[in-house]
């Protein structure tokens, strides 16, 4: 049997993929809000437009690993165990930085709350829509792929920053809908891309202590769901989170560069043929 053309560059395929599957989405999603159609019916598209990483990832597979198995590629990155110390960290720095932005909004805010959620149900649904409309949908493909897959030729810190770039690039359509215009707008762009750099840097240096995608998906969930506690003003709150993230990227880059500076390169992922293919 011959063997299934691999492509020649995968990466930059599923990054165009990606972008290809979620602008019609997105455009979805806009109609939606602009029809007022019920709040549930936009939380929805809202969440399968946000796996557009993942559907594009799914289409390419076997193109990126011919013969090879999609579901034991998934169940490959869950299969390290989970460190308790490293998932502790990891929330604990979280925490504080939402804490310090929060003192900091207080100080000059003049509405009567600035946390955005009134109630313990609103509290645990807005958790579960913010996991199913960004880490669940993004890590895998972002993650658990394009980022392994370029540290397999990058240290995990230029990984990190082509990664982030691209990541925060997809976001595109979202700036324009935020608002914001002119010189705010430009602002917002800049400290939106600092962030999610940063916050990619913090992400690789988690995961390559402990090699598991729960890894990840816990700091991206925590990234969404405290920024979207606080009731402030966008562009405020996005520049305190991309200045905080910068100093902890700064700061594990500097504790531990072996795993960002020099970090050893990917291997390429290997299993056994699925039955009945040929080598």
């Amino acid at each position: 049997m011959n063997k299934e053309k691999k492509l020649k560059k995968p990466v930059a395929s599923f990054i165009l993929l990606t972008n290809i599957i979620f602008l019609p989405l997105f455009c979805i999603v806009g109609v939606i809000s602009m029809m007022e159609l019920p709040k549930w019916i936009f939380d929805v598209m809202l969440c399968v437009s946000a796996w557009s990483s993942t559907f594009a990832f799914v289409l390419l597979f076997k193109k990126i690993y011919p013969g090879q198995s999609i579901i034991r590629f998934v169940k490959d990155k869950f299969n390290s165990k989970l460190k308790f110390s490293v998932i502790l960290t990891v929330v604990m720095i979280q925490a504080l930085i939402f804490l310090i932005i929060l003192f900091l909004v207080s100080k000059n805010s003049e509405v009567d709350s600035i946390i955005t959620i009134s109630s313990s149900w609103m509290l645990i649904y807005f958790f579960f829509r913010n996991l199913f409309a960004g880490p669940l949908g993004e890590e895998l493909g972002w993650r658990g792929f394009a980022q392994i897959e370029l540290q397999k030729r990058h240290t995990p810190l230029m990984a990190s920053i082509i990664i982030g770039f691209w990541w925060g690039m997809w976001h595109l359509p979202i700036w324009f809908t935020s608002g914001l215009m002119g010189l705010d707008l430009i602002k917002y762009i800049l400290f939106f891309m600092i962030a999610l750099i940063s916050i990619k840097i913090v992400m690789t240096a988690f995961y390559n202590l402990n090699k598991n995608l729960v890894i990840p998906i816990i700091i991206h969930q925590l990234f969404n769901f405290f920024i979207g506690l606080i009731n402030g003003n966008l562009l405020d709150l996005i520049m305190y989170n991309a200045i905080l993230y910068f100093v902890v990227a700064v700061f594990f880059i500097i504790i531990n560069p072996k795993n960002v500076l020099y970090g050893q390169k990917e291997t390429n992922f290997r299993l056994q043929p699925l039955k009945g293919q040929g080598d």
